[in-house]
């Protein structure tokens, strides 16, 4: 394991490439150091079906960013640091005791940060009977060397790509290159696990689901990503289209931001996706109170 994590001290896990020497209480873009930070481990059932099913997802929320967004709604976790850090022995503890409780995955949620440690857990988890698959759930923003890294560890892959237009990028999310990075790594993914597979149940197994949040006033940005995927990506790969956007966080004092999406909105997006080729995926219906579905960051690891 020290071999492993000796690859902190000087990191270079993200996109961001910081060089710091993670090992020794420093801290670059991300914020993490060599433990592992987490707020929350829970069943949710509020992801996708195939993801969710009837007994929902083991999900872990870790803690910190390499991201800034301004309108994130797990802020208080991601940029404000909200968590417990912990070892991998508890990790791998973490992921044993998701799989007891019937959950259909363990859902690694804002990964990036830990991949090295993550892989630890994994074969301590393993060694100990974990059995059911990994969902990587990330913001895209990864170095294709770290997602080969996560090669016979992950069986799903759950991206976002939130930018086809660099520009909004960096003023919401504060990095450059979001959208050459993201799509590179989204391929190195398709590479890595392949076509979507579905239990009897149709709960997935393994794949690729491709998530994109609707921005209001950025239909266009969610049209040029949609384009991109129809074009680019197998026919079977799946996307999911999130419509559940509220203004939080820095959002609210950003005019352009601070407001849901209209019906309009979300028709035109509706629209341009059916009149794509794209075969399998969800189109998240427009709701009233989706604050009510951030997690209560209730530490509890």
């Amino acid at each position: 394991m020290e071999t492993r994590l000796n690859s902190l001290k000087k990191c270079e896990i993200c996109p961001h490439k910081c060089g710091i020497d993670r090992t020794n209480n420093k801290i670059g873009r991300c914020k993490s150091k060599d433990t592992v930070k987490v707020a929350l481990s829970s069943i949710h059932k509020f992801e996708e079906p195939c993801i969710s099913g009837e007994n929902g997802s083991g999900t872990v929320f870790f803690s910190n960013c390499n991201l800034s967004c301004d309108f994130c709604q797990n802020y208080e976790i991601s940029q404000l640091g909200t968590g417990k850090e912990i070892t991998i022995e508890r990790l791998a503890e973490i992921f044993l005791s998701e799989q007891e409780k019937k959950a259909n995955n363990i859902n690694l949620v804002s990964p990036t940060s830990y991949v090295i440690q993550i892989i630890e857990a994994i074969k301590i988890a393993r060694k100990q009977g974990l059995k059911i698959p990994i969902i990587y759930n990330t913001n895209g923003y990864e170095n294709v060397e770290t997602i080969q890294k996560l090669n016979g560890y992950v069986d799903i892959y759950l991206p976002d790509l939130k930018y086809a237009e660099n520009e909004i990028a960096k003023k919401y999310s504060k990095i450059d290159n979001y959208f050459e990075i993201a799509t590179s790594a989204i391929k190195e993914m398709y590479n890595q696990v392949g076509s979507l597979e579905f239990d009897s149940n149709g709960i997935v197994k393994k794949g690729v689901i491709i998530r994109h949040l609707i921005l209001p006033n950025h239909t266009e940005n969610s049209k040029k990503v949609l384009k991109w995927i129809d074009e680019n990506m197998p026919k079977d790969i799946m996307v999911s289209i999130m419509a559940q956007y509220f203004p939080t966080y820095r959002a609210k004092e950003i005019e352009e931001l601070n407001r849901k999406i209209t019906k309009n909105e979300y028709k035109k997006i509706e629209n341009f996706l059916y009149s794509l080729n794209l075969e399998n995926g969800y189109i998240q219906e427009m709701g009233k109170n989706e604050e009510n579905y951030v997690p209560i960051w209730k530490i509890n690891v």
